[in-house]
């Protein structure tokens, strides 16, 4: 495909923009494709594949360019990542951008590690911590390759075959995914949003790690359940259905915006069971009415999304050890509100799209040690039941370099009696709960890198026409 110099100029600009922004990338570009509107399809699939390029090797590139100019950057892009020549590039750029471009090629890499695969040094050297040197790479070299698109089947309106020969008679393939018994991998980017398939609502899009944790809940027919940051609702819908339409769901977030962008999937699910509700906090008085009577409550909570760096690289440099520990106090808080839903014998499943054991096992083990009403059940027990045919131990473990599918992490806790008397029990100092979906906060990496990674336009990603960001 051969490139234009509008092209070049245009992801220059987005580089820019990015450089200089503190919310998600996906957000700079899709106010960047609105600034433009006489930008093609072709045009934007450039610039999208090019910036989020950059945003996954941006540290290798800035080193071996030894400049952080959005416009050597881009022509790095188009080299070293795209693997345009430069002799295919000559007649579009300067002479002396054609020799930094020629300079650029005959650079030897940095032999930092960090450098060479693409994180910072803070991140490089926490992974050292939990991972040996094998899987720390192997971990941070997939986060180096674009995510699949992965689609979850509506269970009580469409067979999974039946949509797989849908998607082939219009031209898209798919293949069952490895794990999942209601997913379907796509191969390719393309648009979703007009396919009979998708408009009746026989088909979502969600990532299968995300839908494995839905199914990690196991909800009863004719039970309650909570989903307690529920964001846009991708989790929401999947429980709904996983009840057949029966008992009773209730969707909790703080954000009216990601309630709203529920309604228009709820419509299409054709599921009655689901009940969004607005809250003002994890101790909202609709949660307090609700204590004592819950089956089961998932939990996705705000996190890092480390665990979705495939899909959102800008993450890796936008967070900070700070940042961690701000949400470490979040989703503790968050997790001891929730613990007042479930009846004895209640599950809570508690989860993130983190690697950090700062917001997984440390959470769940100071929550245990403040409870004694709870208990750790082994995923194990109930990954076996379930047949994902998945090796697992006390927690659920997902990564994309043995799994194929963004980071999770999951505990599953249940209420083995009544709760010690609050007396007895330290009191949290309340944090503002925000959902498990990316992109609602107020701009800091903490808010904005809400996590899970449901969160895929139903449109070609280089497309602004319908921006439907799907929990």
């Amino acid at each position: 495909m051969r490139i234009t110099r509008a092209q070049i100029d245009a992801l220059e600009a987005a580089i820019a923009e990015t450089q200089e922004s503190t919310r998600p990338a996906d957000m700079v570009l899709h106010q960047f494709f609105r600034a433009h509107p006489d930008m093609g399809a072709r045009d934007r699939g450039v610039v999208a594949e090019g910036l989020f390029a950059w945003l996954r090797r941006r540290r290798s590139l800035e080193a071996l360019a030894d400049s952080r100019h959005p416009r050597l950057l881009a022509l790095a892009v188009l080299v070293r990542e795209q693997g345009h020549s430069v002799r295919e590039l000559e007649g579009l750029l300067t002479e002396r951008e054609v020799s930094w471009l020629q300079t650029f090629k005959s650079r030897a890499p940095d032999a930092n590690p960090a450098v060479v695969h693409d994180v910072p040094d803070w991140l490089w050297e926490k992974l050292g911590e939990v991972a040996g040197d094998d899987e720390r790479s192997a971990m941070t070299r997939s986060w180096l390759q674009p995510a699949p698109l992965d689609l979850r089947i509506n269970p009580l309106q469409a067979k999974r075959e039946a949509v797989q020969a849908e998607l082939a008679a219009a031209g898209i393939e798919s293949a069952p995914t490895p794990h999942s018994p209601l997913g379907l991998r796509i191969a390719g980017r393309p648009a979703l949003n007009k396919l009979p398939a998708f408009t009746r609502g026989d088909i979502e899009v969600q990532d299968e790690g995300s839908q494995l944790l839905g199914m990690l809940v196991q909800p009863k027919r004719s039970g309650m359940v909570v989903d307690f940051c529920a964001g846009s609702g991708g989790k929401t819908l999947l429980l709904g259905a996983l009840m057949r339409n029966q008992g009773r769901v209730y969707a909790f977030d703080t954000s009216e915006k990601r309630l709203s962008n529920l309604k228009p999937r709820l419509k299409r699910s054709g599921l009655s069971n689901i009940h969004p509700q607005l809250i003002s906090s994890e101790n909202d008085s609709r949660i307090k009415r609700l204590a004592g009577k819950i089956d089961s409550v998932l939990i996705d909570a705000p996190c890092s999304g480390l665990g979705t760096l495939r899909r959102n690289p800008d993450l890796k440099w936008r967070q900070t050890p700070a940042g961690i520990a701000e949400l470490k106090a979040k989703q503790k808080s968050i997790l001891a509100s929730a613990a007042r839903l479930p009846k004895p014998g209640g599950r809570i499943v508690y989860a993130t799209c983190s690697v950090l054991p700062e917001e997984n096992e440390e959470v769940v083990n100071e929550f245990l040690a403040g409870h004694p009403d709870y208990r750790l059940v082994p995923a194990s027990g109930i990954v076996a039941k379930l047949g994902w045919g998945l090796a697992t131990g006390d927690y659920l473990r997902l990564s994309p370099h043995q799994h194929g599918c963004d980071a999770f992490f999951a505990a599953v806790l249940e209420r083995t009696g009544d709760p010690v008397p609050a007396a007895r029990k330290k009191v949290e100092k309340p944090a503002i709960m925000a959902a498990g979906g990316a992109g609602g906060g107020t701009g800091s990496p903490a808010d904005t890198a809400q996590g899970n990674s449901d969160g895929v336009s139903v449109t070609n990603p280089a497309g602004p026409e319908v921006e439907e960001t799907l929990e």
